[in-house]
């Protein structure tokens, strides 16, 4: 025999109800099914009660809500021949119900006797229902077999006498009996009561256990207990295999897959437990059992939080030594109906702390300074205070005990990511870390604490990248050269799925081999256009993807905010992205924090400098950044450097082309629109609205000599050489330099030629090197200086390279 308990989902709708027919006549042994309400019906029973006590006629439209949801259900799951028998016995509780809300609206006085009754009819209403839609299977009313006895304000189950009225109340046994979960009634007087939050499941555990069931079925509406809660993680996966201590102690701390007490009857007769999904069936679920061979792996088994926490912290140096502190604590806390689910103390003895649900902190306190008035007047106690808005965040597995360092990973992985634990707790079994941080903190706790102890062997970063000209090729030989070091000291596998230029694309999920992908790519048939590679991409849908852009391209940068809502991660040294319109780029930004991916584009000023991570850096630590300055065209900066007496300005640009430098047309360089395109990439990092339209130009060209072709751009410079030597000799002989600048000053921004003296940072900047300067609120005196080379194919694919490692979020 088993039990079997479908949820309030499971039995909500007419095709799920057809899934829970199927399910149980499926099984070839007795089954008791213990039902919970119609999804939502409990709470539209407690609403409309709170409606009805208001008094008028105002409760009506929610019980005829009510009515019409149980009818409707009736007519459309059970089968016709079944249906007047059926309504003979809802109709009468539906006029009962209907007359104590009729009740209640008289007298106005809801009290906690006449709101069990009501909220007891959504079991009752449900399990006659169950009932007639499988075949053969007989109702009974737990009320006559479930007893409790009122201790400490609660209803607590009487477990004498409720196993001695299940035996005989199941004997003999049926094929299929269905039974409302979660109501019960008085031991001693034979009033309705209930078992509280959860209690359809401790119901189902309870028959279980009185009736020594093989198995016990929690079917619900997930596959089973997840790693962590998938609504925050998306990595998150259901976990096979579970021992009771390790259920036991997910559930304490949030996992809502099954009401805690559930696993005690169960445990002491070591009856496994099923979480199976009943719109899922076929799925493995999770089992729950004492048996914990199966436990070798991994430490950690799963990631639970409660973001309901306050912390109330007695403190004081005569709690030091004094025996009994702690007890009266607990004892006025238990006498107050008040439950702690975590507890930390000082070494030292002279604190307390432990944490309770929010809504009980101003009742907690206030008993405990009750209970403390004499030892706070005395001096002996100096404060009872509440913190309210934290959350508590518990990692648990049987394992743990077997692994030594756990506890200094987690701490150092909450550290690394900022992530302040103000109270932490672990029992010596070392089943359970417990600890408590800021509630604001606790999404990005859970998804570093998962990134660290659940990904598999080797992490996997699956690469699709387009462009393989300078920068792309550079990229792809430090992917070569770092694979099997990266696999073997970080963790981390690079596996190259797509690659494409202007002409072609190859795509492999199995991956494509980075050492000879350049053959490949020539060899391949399919041909590449912004379309097509956004559509090869989106319909492979492979994990951890990571769209890598070396291009310039504006048609693949326009590919951005579509892949990022298919949760692939964008690296970008395409500058287009990021310098288009603000309304675009926010876009981008928003995207990717919404769907948890990443928008990187490092490179896109300074190559592989660490300028904008920087930025970011300052800003996320609560800086403001006031003023920049930057010379960040590698190719301008060259050119300054290398012009003279000897090589005139027009030699010079040649150079810079030829040294790869500029770009291919370096009128885009000289016009200043590279720099501009920097300086608004920059000014928007540091929180500043700036369009390319914003920055006032003052460049060191004529106009007229960026009309025409290329052509006639290179024919025509030379004119300007003598002009321009007789400006830079000027600037020589007052001792200074020519620097092409770029500068942020409280939101105004603009770019142009700029004398430079020898004090300067910017004075000693050699060949195409860049240099930056925040002035911020903290560095404010002395500018915060960045200097590095700032162009060159390989710094950037090197900076393209960091940024890629930077989504595997490894150190």
């Amino acid at each position: 025999m088993k039990v079997l308990k479908f949820g309030g989902t499971s039995v909500g709708s007419v095709e799920s109800m057809s899934s829970v027919k199927h399910i149980v006549e499926s099984c070839r042994e007795p089954v008791i099914v213990v039902v919970s309400a119609l999804g939502g019906i409990t709470d539209k029973l407690i609403g409309t009660a709170k409606i009805a006590v208001e008094g008028g006629n105002a409760y009506e439209h929610g019980f005829r809500e009510i009515v019409d949801r149980h009818i409707a259900m009736i007519h459309g799951a059970v089968d016709s021949h079944k249906r007047d028998e059926l309504l003979s016995l809802v109709e009468p509780l539906l006029d009962e119900l209907g007359n104590i809300f009729k009740g209640v609206s008289l007298i106005k006085d809801l009290s906690v006797k006449t709101l069990d009754t009501i909220v007891s009819y959504g079991e009752r209403l449900s399990s006659l229902i169950v009932s007639r839609v499988i075949d053969g299977a007989e109702h009974y009313d737990s009320r006559r077999f479930i007893k409790t006895q009122m201790q400490c304000g609660k209803h607590i189950v009487d477990f004498e006498e409720t196993n001695r009225l299940v035996k005989a109340g199941f004997n003999p046994l049926p094929r299929i009996a269905v039974v409302p979960g979660f109501i019960a009634s008085d031991k001693s007087n034979g009033d309705v009561t209930n078992l509280g939050r959860g209690g359809s499941d401790y119901t189902a555990a309870i028959l279980a256990t009185a009736l020594d069931a093989s198995q016990l079925e929690i079917w619900t509406d997930v596959d089973g207990f997840m790693t962590a809660d998938p609504r925050v993680i998306n990595t998150a996966y259901v976990i096979e295999r579970l021992s009771f201590v390790e259920a036991m102690e997910l559930c304490n701390f949030g996992a809502k897959v099954i009401y805690p007490p559930t696993i005690y009857p169960v445990f002491h007769k070591n009856i496994p437990i099923f979480i199976k999904n009943t719109f899922n069936p076929s799925a493995p679920g999770t089992l729950i059992s004492e048996d914990n061979s199966h436990a070798e792996g991994k430490a950690i088994k799963g990631i639970s939080s409660i973001n309901d926490t306050c912390l109330i912290t007695l403190s004081g140096m005569g709690m030091v030594g004094v025996i009994g502190i702690n007890s009266r604590i607990f004892n006025r806390l238990a006498k107050s109906g008040i439950s702690v689910f975590l507890v930390s103390q000082a070494s030292s003895e002279n604190n307390t702390t432990f944490a309770v649900r929010n809504a009980d902190a101003e009742l907690a306190v206030k008993v405990l300074r009750e209970e403390f008035r004499h030892d706070m007047a005395v001096g002996e106690i100096s404060a009872i205070e509440a913190e309210k808005d934290l959350a508590t965040v518990a990692i648990v597995g049987e394992n743990m005990k077997h692994t030594p360092g756990i506890a200094g990973k987690l701490f150092n992985v909450l550290g690394r990511n900022g992530i302040n634990v103000i109270a932490c707790a672990q029992g010596a079994s070392e089943t359970n870390i417990s600890f408590v941080i800021a509630l604001g903190s606790l999404r990005k706790a859970l998804n570093v604490i998962h990134d660290s102890f659940f990904l598999s062997e080797s992490q996997v970063l699956n690469l699709f990248v387009v462009g393989v000209g300078t920068v792309g090729k550079d990229l792809l030989q430090q992917i070569s050269k770092q694979q099997q070091r990266l696999l073997e000291t970080k963790a981390l596998q690079l596996r190259l799925v797509g690659i494409a230029n202007s002409r072609k694309c190859l795509f492999d999920r199995e991956g494509i081999d980075v050492e000879h992908c350049q053959e490949l790519l020539d060899r391949s048939e399919m041909v590449a256009s912004p379309e097509k590679i956004k559509d090869e991409i989106i319909k492979m849908n492979i994990f951890n993807s990571v769209f890598v852009d070396c291009t310039a391209s504006p048609d693949i940068a326009a590919l951005y905010k579509t892949l990022l809502d298919h949760n692939v991660s964008v690296v970008a040294s395409n500058k287009i992205a990021a310098s288009g319109s603000y309304d675009s780029y926010r876009e981008l930004k928003q995207t990717a924090r919404k769907r948890d991916v990443k928008y990187l584009f490092e490179t896109n000023v300074g190559a592989g400098l660490p300028i904008i991570n920087t930025i970011n850096n300052l800003i996320n630590s609560g800086d403001k950044i006031l003023k920049i300055e930057a010379v960040v065209s590698g190719t301008l900066n060259y050119i300054f450097n290398v012009v003279g007496a000897d090589v005139p300005l027009s030699r010079a640009v040649r150079m810079a082309q030829e040294a790869g430098y500029s770009e291919p047309d370096p009128r885009i360089d000289l016009c200043g629109q590279d720099v501009v395109r920097k300086l608004v990439i920059l000014a928007r990092e540091a929180g500043y609205r700036v369009e390319q339209s914003d920055v006032k130009k003052k460049l060191f060209i004529p106009d007229d000599y960026f009309k025409g072709s290329l052509a006639d751009f290179w024919k025509a410079i030379p004119q300007y050489d003598t002009e321009f030597e007789q400006y830079r000799r000027q600037v020589a002989d007052r001792g200074k330099v020519l620097r092409f600048v770029a500068t942020l000053d409280h939101g105004d921004v603009e770019v142009g030629l700029r004398e430079i003296d020898s004090v300067h940072p910017f004075f000693h900047l050699e060949g195409s090197n860049n240099v930056i300067l925040l002035t911020t609120e903290r560095y404010r005196e002395y500018p915060m200086v960045i200097k590095g080379y700032g162009a060159g194919a390989e710094v950037t694919a090197a900076g393209v390279f960091a940024d890629i490692i930077g989504i595997a979020n490894i150190r």
